[in-house]
C-alpha cells in the first residue's frame, strides 16, 4: 500500500510551539506541543530566547514524525506570534533576545515614527495601520536608541516563525499577512513600504523577501531533513501571522463571517475582498492568507491571559491547589454582572479598543460584599466586554456579523462560550480544526501550496460547526447596559494609569 498524503503545520505561539499533520480531507493525523518561558526583564518588556524556540520545534517535529508511520508528508506550514523582532548579523547570529508582540517599550519611538512621515494620516496612507506600541517597527528605533551597537550589527530581520523558516530552510522569506504586522508594509500593495523602512533607519537589504501565504519559499535543507527522517528539498510554504491565520483556521475568509478567538490575547477578526480603508486607524488591516484577500481584526492584550494571572495570583493562597476549573466555578457560582463589579483587563496595557501602552488593570465598584467569585466573574466579563468593545469598531467600519465563530483555549469551556454569547448578544459557534489554532490553518496551507487543494477557498470546505450556542436574554439585557458603563473606564483612568506609569520606575532606598 502506497503511503497516505498529510500536510503538517507548526504554531510558534507564544508560550508553546504546536505541531500537528492532517491527511487530505482536513482530519488531524497526529499533533505535540511543547512550552518555553517568556522573559520579562522589565514592566511592559516582553522577550524570548529563539533558541527555545527552535529546540520546541524539533522536539514536536519528532513527536508527530514517529506517529506518521505509513503516512508521506508532502508539505509544511508555518506560522507563529506577530510583531516579534528577531535581529540577526551577517553569519544569521541572533544578536539579542527577541522582542515580542506584547513588548510596549517601544510606544514613545511609535510617535517618533508617526510624526517623522507627517502624522497618523500620512502613514494611513503608507501602511493603513496605525503604528502600534507592539508592531515591529517601533522596535527598530528602540534598538537605535539604546542598542546602538546591536543595531549597528543587524544585517537582517525576521519575525518569529520566519527564523524558524530560516533554520529549516537557510532561507530569509516571510509572507505578507505577518508582514502586514510589523508596521512598515504597503498592505493596500502588498509589499514593504520604502518610506517606512527609511523612517526607522532600514533598507530593502535587512527585510526578508515576502510571499502569498500558500506560496512555497523554499525546501528543507540536508541537514535538518536528516534530523527529521524528511526528504531533503520538502517543500515549505509562507503560512502566515497567527492572528490572521486562526481566522482562517476558523473557516472565515469570506466577507460577513466573524471570527473570536480567546487564547492569551484576544482576536476579533472579519475578511474583505478589498483592501478597507483604516479611518483613524482604529482596527488593523492585514493582507490575507489569500491573494485577493484581506484581514481586519482587533486585537486585545489581555485576554485569557488576564484568568491565568488571576489564578497565578491567588494560587499562592491556597496551597497551590487552585485550577482553572475551580476558578471557573468559583464566577460560575457567582450572579451576571458580578455585584456590580467591573475589571478593566488592561494588564499588559492595550492595543484594541483602546491604544493605552499605560494601561493598567483595575477592578471599579469593588465593596465589602464582594468575594473571589465576584472578582472571578469580573475578570471574566471584563475580558468579554472588551472584545464587545471591539466589535463596536468593526460595526463602525461597516463590518457587521449576526454570528461569532470561536475558538482558542477559554472556549474549552463551555462557560466561556456561554458567557461571550450573552456579553456579545450574539449566537457562537465553534468549529472543527480552530481548538487547533493556527497550525490547523498552516497545515491547510501547506495542502494549498502542495496542490492538495486548489485553493484556500477550497481548503476551508472541510471546516465544520461543531457546537452552538445562543445567548440567553435575560443575561444579555443587563450586558447591554453594563457595556456602556464598562467603555468609560479606560477615559476616566487614563490620566492616572500615565502618572502612575512615570512613578513606577522611580528608585526609592
Amino acid at each position: 500500500m502506497s503511503p497516505r498524503p498529510c500536510f503538517i503545520g507548526i504554531d510558534l505561539g507564544t508560550s508553546t510551539c504546536k505541531t500537528l499533520a492532517l491527511d487530505a480531507e482536513g482530519r488531524v493525523v497526529a499533533g505535540a506541543s511543547a512550552d518555553y518561558p517568556l522573559v520579562t526583564p522589565r514592566p511592559g518588556w516582553a522577550e524570548q530566547d529563539p533558541e527555545l524556540w527552535w529546540q520546541a520545534t524539533v522536539e514536536t517535529m519528532k513527536a508527530v514524525l514517529a506517529r506518521l508511520e505509513g503516512w508521506q508528508v508532502q508539505a509544511i506550514g508555518l506560522t507563529g506570534q506577530m510583531h516579534g523582532l528577531v535581529p540577526l548579523d551577517a553569519g544569521d547570529r541572533v544578536i539579542r533576545p527577541a522582542m515580542l508582540w506584547c513588548d510596549q517599550r517601544a510606544a514613545p519611538q511609535c510617535d517618533t515614527i508617526t510624526e517623522s512621515v507627517g502624522g497618523l494620516n500620512a502613514l494611513l496612507a503608507l501602511s493603513n495601520n496605525r503604528m502600534l506600541p507592539g508592531f515591529t517597527g517601533g522596535k527598530f528605533l528602540w534598538m537605535a536608541e539604546h542598542e546602538p551597537e546591536a543595531f549597528a550589527r543587524m544585517h537582517r530581520f525576521l519575525n518569529p516563525k520566519d527564523y524558524l523558516r530560516l533554520r529549516m530552510t537557510g532561507v530569509h522569506a516571510s509572507d505578507v499577512s505577518d508582514a502586514s504586522g510589523t508596521g512598515l508594509f504597503d498592505v493596500r500593495r502588498r509589499r514593504w513600504s520604502s518610506e517606512l523602512l527609511a523612517a526607522v533607519g532600514l533598507t530593502q537589504t535587512h527585510v526578508p523577501a515576502v510571499f502569498e501565504s500558500s506560496e512555497v519559499t523554499g525546501g528543507l535543507s540536508a541537514d535538518v531533513a536528516g534530523l527529521w527522517g524528511l526528504p531533503a528539498g520538502l517543500p515549505v510554504v509562507a503560512g502566515g501571522g497567527d492572528a490572521v491565520m486562526q481566522t482562517t483556521s476558523q473557516g472565515v475568509v469570506e466577507p460577513g463571517g466573524i471570527g473570536v478567538t480567546i487564547g492569551t490575547a484576544g482576536i476579533v477578526g472579519g475578511a474583505a475582498r478589498n483592501c478597507p480603508d483604516n479611518r483613524g486607524g482604529l482596527v488593523q488591516v492585514s493582507c490575507g492568507n489569500a491573494p485577493d484577500r484581506w484581514h481586519v481584526m482587533g486585537v486585545s492584550l489581555n485576554a485569557g491571559g488576564s484568568f491565568h494571572w488571576l489564578k497565578e495570583t491567588l494560587e499562592p493562597l491556597t496551597s497551590g491547589e487552585l485550577s482553572f476549573a475551580r476558578l471557573a466555578e468559583l464566577a460560575g457560582s457567582t450572579p451576571p454582572g458580578a455585584g456590580g463589579l467591573l475589571f478593566l483587563p488592561y494588564l499588559m496595557g492595550e492595543r484594541c479598543p483602546d491604544i493605552a501602552a499605560d494601561g493598567r488593570g483595575a477592578w471599579v465598584g469593588l465593596t465589602r460584599g464582594h468575594g473571589a467569585g465576584h472578582m472571578a466573574r469580573a475578570v471574566m466579563e471584563g475580558v468579554l466586554f472588551n472584545m464587545r468593545a471591539i466589535l463596536d469598531l468593526f460595526a463602525e467600519a461597516g463590518l457587521r456579523g449576526q454570528k461569532l465563530r470561536a475558538s482558542g483555549g477559554a472556549t474549552a469551556s463551555r462557560m466561556w462560550l456561554q458567557l461571550l454569547a450573552d456579553v456579545t448578544g450574539r449566537p457562537v459557534a465553534t468549529v472543527s480544526g480552530a481548538s487547533e489554532g493556527g497550525a490547523f490553518g498552516a497545515a491547510l496551507l501547506a495542502g494549498v501550496g502542495a496542490g492538495r487543494w486548489r485553493s484556500l477557498d477550497d481548503a476551508v470546505q472541510v471546516v465544520s460547526e461543531t457546537d452552538h450556542v445562543e445567548p440567553n436574554s435575560a443575561r444579555a439585557s443587563l450586558y447591554e447596559a453594563m457595556h456602556p458603563i464598562y467603555k468609560t473606564l479606560y477615559p476616566a483612568l487614563q490620566a492616572t494609569f500615565g502618572r502612575l506609569a512615570l512613578l513606577a520606575d522611580r528608585k526609592v532606598p
